[in-house]
């Protein structure tokens, strides 16, 4: 056969075969650039997920010797780096000498001293010349060379409701004293493993009657030091509050938010539906109020704000930790017309009736919990409470002592509560992941325990989504979480929840989840009704009554000891209203309740082997709230 006709000389072979390999080659390269530039499935679930999958505890409100009052009545020693180390877990030596530790660490803290007087009493102790060279530094020194420190707290009160330059500190020395807060935050700031967030209270009481923000940055001390902390000595109105937030904002770049707490001790004041000089909300207060206040803390040491059983009277829950007598300075009675606008269930309510007439809501807001302890420690177990100044730490009188007994405040120790914390859902452990969780309200409250619990709405979510494990990637697709707005129902659609909650793994089981809805009748009238969506131990609603069964009681009061043999120690449903009306605005928020277990009343009884005084609660039922979903109606 002559070549060329069909015989393949080696020469040839090789270069068919590196012909087909190359050919080979263009498809792989082909093969991995198509790949590359074309969308994947991700197969690692975390890595795909968007959504936040952890939920951070921390407290947003804390005081120590920097703020005025505290250092007035006794918090001397303990120092912003005492509260950032003892939020870590580290042991410390409290105030009146006792050794004290949390159980578990803390993810991240807001050290937050009051912005009047910032510092200066300390300073004025401490000998600095920035505060000792002026003539209040100088009357200070002398009520503390005379051992008058109390009175120091009446020099704080004078401050804020007198509006009197003579009063006031240099801009040069609040300026420091505001930096050396911001830079200490800073140091402790450890992205992932401990967040501190830079804050300060605005402490205005209009008549004695509470007003108070705390005021929280999302940014670090290089910006956030740039512009003084607004006081009440500036105003005591919240309106120029949030200017001064608005102008921080757009001064720096930087972002900024207020949020009030303690409206049950405001004498009506904190959710009134006139602005702080008497005239009608207007559509612009509405505005600026949902905009610089979008959550709202529910529950601290002085009291819970939830509800009140006044307002709601079918609520078995509602009569919790009531502080309910006087306004803050406890100068004036409480009158129960004042009770509608102090606490948030009717807050709330009240938004969703103003919506209409305003054109948006000023009461939009989602619930966290804190401290406002003043001792710089924030303790929220009943087992290892430190109450709210070093005169209501564990002592064996405590329970029969005033908390302040230097001066004329006539609340006892006892009633002092032992709450509370935020859980923030979030993506990580970081100032900018924390703060756009606080902003988009996807956060809830608790009086110190840490449940879990997770909330969703949609309109379509299967049966069996909350026993699946990838239920919150299912309520996040189909829905909306805790802060958000469900709109456009379907035709003939209901709102269906999905609502989750684990016990906190070092305290009480889980008794129940409900669901709290408030919506307006046809005539514009606020309404509520709580649902029992998910029981413990197989208990059932009564269909006849509505009503549950109670939990039990494994409490030992003489031994300050209970057991965990009732209740769950984890609860789900997937839950539909079942009286949804689609032209009805409405909003729906969970609320989930551990097992009666010893108070810290009891736990002091047993330790100190003391009898408490009559009438002192002994036990109490531990709680979280989430913040609300919303819906609106459609126009």
């Amino acid at each position: 056969m002559a070549l060329g006709e069909g015989t393949i000389t080696t020469a040839g072979a090789w270069g068919t075969a590196r012909a087909l390999c190359s050919m080979a080659a263009c498809v792989l390269v082909a093969s991995v650039a198509s790949a590359q530039s074309a969308p994947r499935v991700t197969y690692s679930p975390p890595a795909a997920a968007d959504h936040p999958r952890r939920v951070y505890f921390g407290d947003l409100h804390l005081h120590t010797r920097h703020s005025a009052d505290a250092y007035s009545l006794g918090t001397q020693a303990i120092s912003m780096i005492d509260a950032y180390d003892f939020a870590r877990g580290r042991e410390i030596t409290t105030s009146t000498g006792q050794r004290a530790k949390l159980r578990r660490p803390l993810d991240f803290l807001a050290v937050t001293d009051h912005a009047e007087y910032l510092s200066a009493y300390y300073d004025t102790a401490a000998g600095l010349d920035a505060v000792a060279d002026t003539a209040l530094g100088r009357h200070w020194a002398d009520l503390i060379a005379q051992g008058r420190d109390p009175l120091l707290l009446g020099e704080m009160v004078k401050a804020l409701t007198q509006k009197d330059p003579t009063l006031s500190l240099p801009e040069s020395y609040r300026r420091f004293a505001w930096s050396e807060v911001a830079r200490t935050a800073d140091r402790y700031n450890e992205p992932d493993v401990f967040t501190t967030l830079i804050g300060y209270e605005w402490t205005s009481q209009v008549g004695g009657n509470n007003l108070h923000r705390v005021v929280i940055f999302g940014d670090d001390a290089a910006r956030a030091g740039r512009m003084l902390p607004f006081s009440a000595q500036d105003s005591s109105d919240p309106e120029d509050l949030w200017s001064a937030l608005e102008q921080y904002e757009k001064q720096t770049g930087g972002r900024v938010m207020a949020i009030p707490h303690n409206g049950n001790l405001s004498n009506g004041l904190m959710f009134a539906e006139t602005t702080l000089d008497g005239d009608p909300l207007s559509p612009d207060y509405a505005r600026r109020r949902a905009r610089w206040e979008p959550v709202v803390e529910v529950t601290q040491v002085k009291g819970d704000g939830e509800t009140h059983p006044v307002l709601s009277p079918t609520d078995e829950f509602a009569d919790y930790e009531r502080w309910d007598e006087f306004n803050i300075m406890m100068t004036d009675r409480k009158e129960p017309w004042m009770l509608r606008t102090e606490y948030a269930r009717s807050a709330l309510g009240i938004g969703l009736a103003l919506e209409p007439k305003l054109g948006v809501n000023p009461f939009r807001f989602g619930m966290v919990g804190a401290t406002d302890s003043h001792t710089g420690m924030s303790t929220t177990t009943e087992d290892n409470f430190y109450g709210k100044f070093p005169t209501s730490e564990p002592a064996a009188e405590r329970m029969s002592t005033t908390m302040a007994p230097t001066i004329d405040i006539p609340a006892r120790n006892w009633s002092l509560v032992a709450s509370g914390l935020t859980g923030v859902w979030a993506r990580e452990n970081t100032r900018d992941a924390l703060f756009e969780a606080l902003q988009r309200r996807e956060v809830y409250a608790t009086t110190g325990t840490r449940i879990g619990v997770r909330l969703f709405a949609g309109w379509d979510y299967p049966p069996d989504a909350a026993d699946r494990p990838d239920y919150a990637t299912i309520g996040y697709a189909g829905g909306v979480p805790m802060g958000g707005n469900l709109t456009e129902p379907p035709k003939q659609g209901r709102p269906t929840f999905i609502a989750v909650a684990t016990k906190d793994p070092d305290e009480a089981n889980l008794d129940r989840i409900q669901i709290v809805k408030v919506w307006l009748n046809a005539d514009g009238t606020p309404q509520e009704r709580v649902f029992d969506v998910a029981l413990s131990d197989g208990r059932t609603v009564d269909r006849r009554t509505g009503e549950a069964p109670p939990v039990g009681n494994t409490v030992d009061v003489a031994n300050a000891t209970y057991k965990n043999t009732i209740g769950d120690p984890e609860l789900r449903t997937v839950w539909t209203d079942p009286e949804f009306d689609p032209n009805l605005p409405a909003l729906y928020y969970a609320r989930v309740i551990e097992i009666p277990t010893p108070r810290w009343t009891a736990y002091d009884a047993a330790f100190f082997g003391v009898t408490p005084p009559e009438g002192v609660p002994l036990t109490t039922t531990k709680r979280a709230y989430t913040s609300p979903i919303w819906y609106r109606a459609e126009e």
